[in-house]
Formats: structure tokens, sequence, C-alpha cells
């Protein structure tokens, strides 16, 4: 009798699937867990970006970082846990669990690898992983050498990762569904549906992050809502969530807070302005790679930093007969995004424009005006051309002459990954500007600071070295712009010229000044000519971006039409209705009066003092006349900004 109890028991047991169920929840908790040890050395291995108090803080972040976990959790796992619960006989034989055992390992690899890249990528980009990291990888046709630079670069994060997935393995075979002999009947799969359809309910509550009618599936602008400071909701985050919550998705669609008429009213974009000069002289821009002000002492000496140390002996010269911008931001994160806001003024916010369905339209930009007025367009690159999708855009921009390294003539000045040396670049960029039709605008981006940071054999014991491995690339390039202006000088066109000099975005940051959430924006602004009657050498204090520089060519060059933009040139008197806008990939924000505004495309969610850098008070819940203005300014501006793309106004004014 006891032996009939027993086996009427096993297949009761058998028929409930719930040895299976147990360990599909041990496995799944696997997962929970190491997401969560993830998370610990993401924040030691970044925690000079983030003001945590003590444990409590971090565990509080933790646990609402469960929530962004969960959906990661599911996304990666969703076939494993399908081909867990499909009722079939051989569920739990050796052979059919082995199976199961490579598509766990697989597919939370890729959640472990994507964790992973944030432990080295993050100081860079200051944001968790997204698609647009895929938007930038796919025009390069050297990734794998560049990713294996990387990797030997930061051996530990590959160790700390050989040590996680070992030890997860090791966990998973732990606990073993034993072969339960399953024999197929009208119960066993009738409990089996059952059980799907459980798991499914489940997995549509984690993914949205909750049942409520309002909720929608939960973004990465959620981890923002649980926080004071906004940094912190990249400790809540994980990699594998923001990546899969990005692909497919595009931000930029219309919106309608206020009529086209209150828009108008609200923000200015449109510009006219007096010609700087009749003589149309040339412009010469130069967008830095990784330049952060952080690294360049003429724009730090007012920033009473301990113990600061500047990297550019050329460039600090060259500001002393220049009007410099100490103020100044970039308004985006990646060098594409440069590349739009500095010469089209087309900032990217949660989304790239670059990358979204509308950037193959007609652009009003500093090369279709220098196009409209006869200047000679050119673009150089020290990179395989198509690198960071500068080719597509500069030809959608009508940029007339594209010089990439498949241009250069000696394949000798490759530095073996990303592209030309800066030095012999740039003495190319010269030689090819004396060939040009004058009046020209011409822009080079360089390559030589970008990592892996490395710098020519014959100069790594001349330019000193620093405490951040940008340091001595930063020198490096700095050599690079004494060497061309040297160069330059000895030209003919030199006398009628203004140079610009600004960085694509920042990068690493050493002193805690510049690891302040809006600090991670902090890029130069210099203009230079020869001829005083052009460019003044003057510091200007005044906050200044990236899309100022395009407003400020066109009137070098001595446009007279109305044209679209939202920046304002930089030789007119600062206009009080300024608005410097950026985006973390997570929220717009925007600098304007005495306070930053933080929006996250529905609602302002944060209010800070214009000098409040690190985001420490958020001053949302005392709302005075002038933040009520300002909330109304940033979503107007959010809407013209929306809108015009999607309506393609962006072609004229």
């Amino acid at each position: 009798m006891l032996t009939e109890f027993y086996i009427c028991k096993m297949k009761i047991w058998e028929k409930l699937r719930l040895q299976e169920i147990g360990v599909l929840i041990y496995r799944l908790g696997l997962a929970f867990v190491f997401y969560q040890i993830l998370r610990v050395f993401f924040y030691l291995y970044q925690k000079e970006y983030f003001q945590i108090k003590g444990l409590g803080d971090y565990l509080n972040l933790a646990w609402y970082g469960l929530v962004f976990d969960t959906a990661a959790v599911l996304y990666t796992n969703a076939l494993f846990i399908l081909l867990s619960l499909v009722p079939l006989k051989i569920n739990s034989k050796r052979k059919y669990q082995n199976v199961l055992f490579w598509v766990y390992i697989i597919s939370n690899s890729t959640g472990l690898v994507m964790n992973l890249i944030d432990m080295i990528y993050f100081p860079f980009s200051r944001g968790r992983l997204t698609m647009a990291a895929y938007d930038v990888a796919k025009n390069e046709k050297n990734w794998l050498k560049i990713s294996w630079e990387v990797v030997m670069a930061q051996y530990t994060v590959i160790f700390l990762g050989i040590i996680i997935l070992v030890l997860w393995i090791n966990l998973y075979k732990l606990v073993k569904v034993k072969d339960a002999n399953t024999r197929w009947s009208l119960g066993y799969f009738g409990i089996s549906i059952l059980w799907l359809c459980i798991t499914a309910f489940l997995a549509v509550g984690g993914i949205r992050g909750g049942y409520a009618h309002s909720t929608r599936p939960i973004n990465i602008v959620d981890a923002t809502r649980h926080v004071k400071n906004p940094q912190l909701g990249n400790v809540i985050l994980n990699s594998t969530f923001s990546f899969w919550r990005t692909i497919d998705t595009n931000s930029i669609k219309e919106v309608s807070f206020y009529s086209d008429e209150e828009v108008d009213n609200l923000v200015e974009h449109t510009r006219q302005y007096p010609p700087l000069s009749t003589s149309h002289p040339n412009v010469v821009l130069f967008i830095m790679e990784s330049f952060g002000r952080e690294y360049i002492g003429s724009f730090n000496k007012d920033k009473n930093i301990p113990g600061y140390v500047s990297y550019t002996p050329f460039l600090d010269s060259l500001a002393q007969h220049s009007l410099i911008f100490p103020n100044a931001y970039a308004n985006g994160r990646q060098s594409i995004h440069g590349m739009s806001s500095v010469i089209a003024g087309i900032p990217s916010l949660v989304d790239a424009f670059t990358s979204s369905p509308y950037a193959n339209q007609k652009i009003q930009s500093a090369v279709s005006i220098g196009n409209e007025m006869g200047y000679s367009t050119s673009f150089f690159h020290g990179a395989p051309n198509g690198s960071m999708g500068f080719l597509g855009y500069a030809n959608i921009l009508g940029i007339q002459k594209y010089v990439g390294k498949n241009e250069y003539p000696n394949e000798k000045d490759y530095d073996g990954i990303w592209g030309i040396w800066d030095e012999p670049l740039f003495q190319f960029f010269a030689s090819e500007l004396n060939k040009e039709k004058q009046p020209f605008f011409s822009t080079l981006f360089s390559v030589s600071s970008h990592h892996p940071f490395k710098i020519p054999e014959q100069y790594k014991n001349k330019i000193p070295k620093g405490p951040l491995e940008i340091h001595q690339p930063i020198g490096y390039s700095d050599l690079a712009l004494k060497k061309f202006f040297a160069t330059a000088s000895q030209m003919p066109w030199y006398n009628n010229t203004v140079f610009i000099i600004t960085a694509d975005h920042v990068n690493q940051s050493f002193y805690k000044e510049y690891q302040k959430a809006q600090n991670g924006f902090a890029v130069p602004i210099l203009l230079f000519s020869p001829n005083p009657k052009l460019i003044s050498p003057k510091t200007d204090k005044r906050l200044a971006q990236q899309m100022d520089i395009y407003p400020s060519i066109a009137q070098i060059m001595g446009y007279k039409k109305p044209f679209r933009s939202w920046g304002n040139s930089l030789l007119e008197k600062p206009n009080p209705e300024a608005q410097i806008m950026s985006s973390d990939g997570v929220q717009t924000r925007m600098m304007y009066g005495n306070y930053i505004y933080l929006f996250d495309g529905k609602s302002v969610t944060a209010i800070y003092s214009i000098s409040d850098l690190g985001f420490e008070k958020n001053l949302i819940l005392n709302k005075t006349p002038e933040m009520e203005i300002g909330s109304k300014k940033i979503k107007a501006w959010y809407q013209d900004y929306m809108n015009s793309i999607v309506r393609k106004k962006l072609g004229s004014a």
C-alpha cells in the first residue's frame, strides 16, 4: 500500500511538474543574483561619478533596480523559459537538459557582456549601454580590432567576467532536473498549458513594470523617478535592459503641448546677423576627438580646482590671442552628435537625430550657407571612409569634398586602430587647404585622442603622462595643433581665416568638478584669427554650446539672410533668451536663466540652481514664477525640435 501511495504521489508530482518549476525558479533566481553582483561592480568601477552616502543608500538603489533586472532577465531568458515549460515527454531527459543549459548560458552571457562593457565605457558615454552604440559600431569596419584593443587595456574587467561566468555555470549545475520518465497525458498537457499561462501573465507584468492600467512598459527614464540626482538612475539600471529597451525605438515624434503660435512666442529659432566682414573670411573648424574642457588650462583659470594640471601647452598659449568660452557645453554624447550639433546646430536628445528615420532631409547648416555663398566646403577625417557615420551625414549636409583615410596618401601614418595619426593628418590638412579655392569652409575631425589612447612610439617619452590614459594623447594632439599652425601661418590664406576649435564630446574625468553631472558635457570653444579685425581676444564667461558655432560661422561668412538656428552667434552680445540644451540619453536638459531643467518628454522632473552642476538639490517642489517660465520654455523647445524634424522644417528659416 505504501509503495502504491508513493508511486501515486510521484505521478501527481510529475504531472504538476513541480520539480521542473522549482529548478526553473532557481535558475532564474541565479540571474537576479548575478545582476546584483554586476551592479555592485559597476558602481565600484565608476563610484567617482555617483554620490552615494552609504550602504543604506546603495541598497535602496539596488532594491529599485530589481524592477529593471526583472525585465532584463525576462528579455534575455524568454526562449529558455519557453523551452523549460513546453509539454514534451523529453523535458527532464539529460540531452534536453543539456540543450537548455546552452540556451541559458549563451543568453545570459550576452547580458553579462553588456554589463561588462559599461564598466569600461561609462566614463566616455556617461550613460548605460543603448542601441546608439550599435549605430556607431556599424560604421566601423575595424570594430573587431578596436574591441580587442579595449579588451587588452581593460583586462581586469575581462577576468571579472570570466570569474562570474564560471561561478554562474557551476551554480547552475548544482541543482538538476531528475529524469521523471514523463508519460504523455491530458493532465500533463493541461498542467503545462496552465504553467505557461501563469508564466506569460507574470512576464507581462515583469516587462511592463506592473499591471496598473496606466503602466506603460518601463523605460530608461523610469529609473530617475526613484532618485533626487538623476545620475544615480544609472546604478538602478542594468545594461541589458537599457540596450534591449532601445532596440527598434524612435522617440522622435510630433508632440503638442502648445499651439504652433505659442511655440513661436516661446522659442527663438530664426537668426539674422550683420556680416562680420566684407572680405568673406575662410573658416577652418577643428572638432577635436574627446577634448573635454577639463584638460585645457586656459579654460580652467577661474575654476579653483586643487592641484589642477593642464595637458595642452599650445592651446593655452593660443587662447591668450583668442576668443574663448570657458563655460561651454556639448549638445550630445557621441562623435556623430558633435558633428550634427556643431555644423548643423541639431542636437541629439534621447535618440540621435542622425540615426533617426528623419535624418535624410534638407538641412540648413554652415555647409548649406557656405555653398550658397560660393564657399568651397570640405571635411577631413583620418579614419576609414564611413567611420562614425560621418561620410553619410556629410553627403546629407552637402559637403563638396570628403577626405578620409581612403584618400590619405601614406599608409605608414595609420595608427593601426582608428585612423591616421593627428600630426601627419594635420600637416596634410594644411597642404590640402592650400589647394582650396577661396573662400573655403573646411572641417577636420581628429582621431588620436580616441580610446584606446595610443600615441606614436617616438613621442611616448617626450609627452607628459597624467593620471588618466587620455592625458598623453591629449598632449600629442595639442602638439599636432601647434605644428599645424606653424605650417598654416606660412600659407597665403592664413591671415584671412578664422579658426574654430571645439570638441565632439567629453571623455574620462579626473577632477571632481568635471565628474559632476552637467560637466559631463563640458567642452571648449575657441575662436582665433591672425587678423584682429575678425576676432578680438577675450575670455567670454557666458554659457555657450556647440549649437552656437553654426550661427557664428554664418556671421563670419557674411550671410545676410534670416536662417534657422536654435543657437546664437558667439560674436554678438549674449542673448538673455539663450537656452543651453543637452541630453544624457534619458532626459533633455536645459540651462536657462538661473536654473537647469530636466525634462522626460512629458513633464519637467527636476529643477536645479544654475550653479548646482552636480544636481544635488532638486528645487521642483518650490517653483518660482521664473521656474514656471523655464518649464514652459523647455517643453516648447522640445516640441519645436520634434515637430521641426518630423515635419522636415530644418531646411529653411
